[in-house]
């Protein structure tokens, strides 16, 4: 019999052979990406010492309000000027992007090009 791997399978191992080539530093994070059904999650990770350094997502009021949906291309964006600006305030202005297995395109291109914006370089 052959197993059926689900998506999100796919989408773990894509993840997994990514993160063999990136790795975040104490002087350049790594930003992480991830996409559900009905919300956007980014964090600033050190993975020197694996420590969350700056996180948003969807869920937090801060990010929610003003948007009619979470699941959305400008949620998505909205997201990656929240955690842009949080770095900038902890002193973070480069990091190394990680789109988490996912494809680089729709929300995580948004989310990647509004952190460019408000001031992340990658």
């Amino acid at each position: 019999m052959i197993k059926k791997v689900s998506k999100a399978e796919i989408r773990q191992k894509k993840h997994r052979r990514l993160r063999h080539h990136l790795s975040g530093t104490s002087q350049t994070p790594r930003l992480a990406v991830f996409r559900s059904n009905n919300h956007m999650y980014a964090q600033i990770i050190d993975d020197t010492v694996g420590r969350t350094l700056v996180s948003a997502s969807t869920l937090q009021a801060e990010v929610k309000e003003g948007l009619e949906h979470t699941d959305n291309v400008e949620a998505a964006a909205k997201v990656g000027t929240v955690i842009a600006k949080r770095a900038v305030e902890k002193g973070i202005t480069s990091v190394v992007f990680d789109r988490g297995g996912f494809l680089y395109h729709g929300k995580v291109k948004a989310l990647a090009d509004a952190a460019r914006e408000a001031g992340l370089e990658f």
